[in-house]
């Protein structure tokens, strides 16, 4: 039997299946997860703006494919071992993820502050590895971990690395927030941050994001000279002095050199 659709509304104009809403509000519940370190189902209801029981339906069946967990003391629900994994699979095949760490170590010992792996996307920096300073206070980045671009130093590292009219294209009708009063939150003084970056070959966040912290960094390149990540120290400003900037700014560029040999790769200018 013939079924005809219904006049005014072609046949495949319907909705979306209740299916792919399903698997869009959980994909948006379990990136609200993964943003903190626990969070109560009347936060995520708040946060999602879904119904406390729609949330709880939601994480029961992501718990089920081990995607998040739920501590059955304090009620908080974390992200779980198979979002992990998945999450993996991402840094197998980005394989600086993997190749990075005795290089990471290195560079730790050496500077003594953390060190710290990052790649762009979508004209923001994030953390996909680290290797923890040993020293009382120092920087932390949970890998996974978002930071704005232009108030990074692995952010403008990468930036370095790419022209003045891509860096406009990229950042342009973006508001670039001021931080600190050490934020370059014009394109003007980012670029011109950017030209001192390209001379020296690596880059400083001077208290730009956070006050009290400092950060030295570099580009990695695969075997086209692409940029494809940045490497960097991070520590805090009484320890990471004027001093010490200019004998770490050379030890994270050939750390990162050295990385970008070890995965093939060759700087540009060696192409």
């Amino acid at each position: 039997m013939e079924v005809k659709a219904k006049r005014g509304r072609k046949a495949g104009e319907n909705a979306a299946p209740a299916s792919v809403q399903v698997l869009d509000r959980s994909l948006v519940l379990l990136s609200i997860v993964a943003e903190s370190d626990g969070s109560t189902l009347t936060t995520l209801s708040d946060k999602t703006g879904m119904a406390t029981s729609t949330v709880h339906r939601l994480l029961t069946s992501l718990s089920a494919h081990g995607m998040v967990i739920n501590d059955s003391d304090t009620g908080l629900w974390t992200i779980g071992l198979r979002a992990f994994e998945i999450g993996n699979a991402f840094l197998r095949n980005r394989k600086v993820g993997i190749i990075s760490r005795p290089f990471l170590k290195r560079l730790m010992e050496e500077s003594g502050e953390t060190a710290n792996i990052g790649i762009e996307d979508d004209g923001n920096v994030v953390f996909i590895s680290q290797m923890e300073s040993h020293a009382p206070m120092r920087a932390f980045f949970r890998p996974g971990r978002r930071g704005p671009i232009h108030a990074s130093g692995i952010g403008k590292a990468i930036l370095s690395t790419w022209s003045d009219t891509e860096i406009g294209q990229l950042l342009s009708g973006r508001t670039l927030e001021k931080f600190t009063d050490k934020t370059g939150d014009n394109l003007p003084a980012l670029l011109r941050d950017i030209q001192e970056i390209r001379r020296r070959g690596w880059s400083l966040d001077d208290e730009e994001h956070t006050v009290g912290m400092r950060c030295v960094a570099a580009p990695i390149f695969n075997e086209y000279g692409e940029t494809i990540a940045g490497i960097s120290i991070s520590g805090p400003s009484v320890r990471v002095t004027d001093e010490r900037v200019a004998v770490l700014g050379p030890m994270v560029r050939d750390s990162a050199d050295r990385l970008t040999s070890a995965m093939g790769g060759k700087r540009p200018e060696e192409l």
